[in-house]
């Protein structure tokens, strides 16, 4: 399906055009097989590891141009594919009925979560299939799970024995694939979303019985893990999670925010999001994300994101989701015009199957948002908000 200049998307255009055309700059060029050159960040002195020195670091200026961004939820949740990337919390924990018997009528006695790991086999993955498939829509970054809270990581990390994705399932380097197909085929960034706690993780568990007293779980896990993946793989986002439960003290995120711009191989143009204290929330960070599909509909003093998923219930992939699950294009193009009126960026999710394939309706979705911004682009990538956000008259006009 080709999206038109529908009456109302037209009309949307139209009011957003007003805004201003932020000065050209160097943020979204890149060179092919590499990491993104700098952007714009003065580092007139050395970070200190407090809030108000973190907080005063300049946004690296590709972000805000860049407006469109794609999430990838994909782990060992995409192989029971129900209730959502929380199925193995929901079935331990929270004792979810109808987790439990969907386990108990589908899988014998004695299958733990850990048997799911042995067939997320990916064999149907293909990192350059997705890059193009990103390029047509027409996003400028992409940010990649490369743990949930789960514990899996998608790549050989030292620190996830048996428990990653060279070890157990694809037995590849999942991460890493996708990382030097962006970088070679594409001028899109390359961002990381990483947890900071892992549910049933025995160092976290430790911790938690000390009432955060001790930190084994951080030293020997969380901070190492991090260290790795910004060293190893450059990312242009490290984009932080699961930090509810413990203050930024616990996590010892100031420090690792001190190295990460001041002395990391990404110190000049790494982004970072607001998600490391439970505390720190829409407060402290690179720009703030406050709540998972965050739209507040008026214009943010602050650089904002709306991550948000094409699938209604679910980040991860579910093989029970009804086509009234998705959103519908104008869903998803009156929902751009929404947050990038209002000065955010959006983050879109979608999330892969254990085979490692991005079904078909959400391709259809990335394919009609690019098609729409082959048109509309214009109104949308290095904009800065007009005076006016939308028309108090007139719903639905942004």
């Amino acid at each position: 399906m080709v999206l038109k200049k529908s009456s109302l998307l037209f009309v949307v255009i139209l009011t957003f055009c007003e805004a201003i055309a932020k000065e050209a700059g160097n943020g979204l060029s890149q060179s092919k097989g590499k990491v993104k050159s700098p952007v714009n960040v003065q580092r007139a002195h050395e970070y200190e590891p407090t809030w108000e020195s973190l907080d005063a670091r300049p946004l690296p200026s590709w972000y805000d141009e860049g407006k469109i961004g794609i999430f990838i939820h994909w782990g060992v949740y995409s192989v029971p594919g129900f209730g959502s990337e929380w199925f193995w919390f929901s079935w331990k924990t929270s004792k979810n009925e109808r987790i439990v018997n969907f386990m108990d009528q589908n899988y014998p006695p004695g299958f733990t979560y850990q048997d799911f790991g042995h067939q997320f086999t990916a064999e149907f993955y293909n990192a350059t299939k997705w890059t193009e498939l990103f390029k047509k829509s027409g996003a400028k970054y992409v940010v990649l799970t490369s743990k949930h809270h789960e514990g899996y990581t998608l790549w050989p990390s030292k620190y996830a024995f048996s428990w990653n994705a060279m070890a157990v399932g694809a037995h590849r380097n999942l991460l890493g694939e996708l990382a030097e197909a962006i970088r070679s085929d594409s001028d899109l960034r390359f961002g990381l979303y990483h947890s900071l706690y892992e549910w049933f993780n025995p160092l976290w568990i430790a911790d938690l019985a000390t009432n955060l007293t001790t930190d084994e779980f951080v030293k020997f896990k969380t901070l190492p893990e991090l260290y790795e993946l910004v060293n190893e793989y450059q990312p242009d986002i490290v984009w932080s999670d699961g930090e509810w439960e413990a203050p930024d003290s616990y996590w010892q995120s100031k420090e690792f925010l001190a190295w990460l711009y001041n002395e990391s191989p990404v110190k000049d143009f790494v982004v970072t999001n607001d998600r490391w204290g439970h505390k720190t929330l829409c407060t402290h960070g690179g720009y703030y994300t406050c709540a998972d599909r965050y739209n507040p509909g008026i214009l943010q003093p602050h650089k904002w994101e709306n991550c948000m998923t094409l699938d209604k219930i679910s980040w991860g992939y579910r093989r029970n989701a009804q086509i009234e699950d998705y959103l519908t294009p104008d869903e998803l193009i009156k929902t751009i015009a929404e947050t990038v009126s209002c000065g955010g960026n959006m983050l879109i999710n979608v999330g892969p199957t254990k085979e490692g394939i991005i079904v078909p309706i959400q391709e259809e979705r990335l394919l009609q948002l690019g098609q729409w911004l082959e048109i509309n682009g214009e109104a949308i990538y290095s904009t800065v908000p007009w005076a006016y956000q939308n028309d108090t008259l007139t719903p639905g006009v942004w």
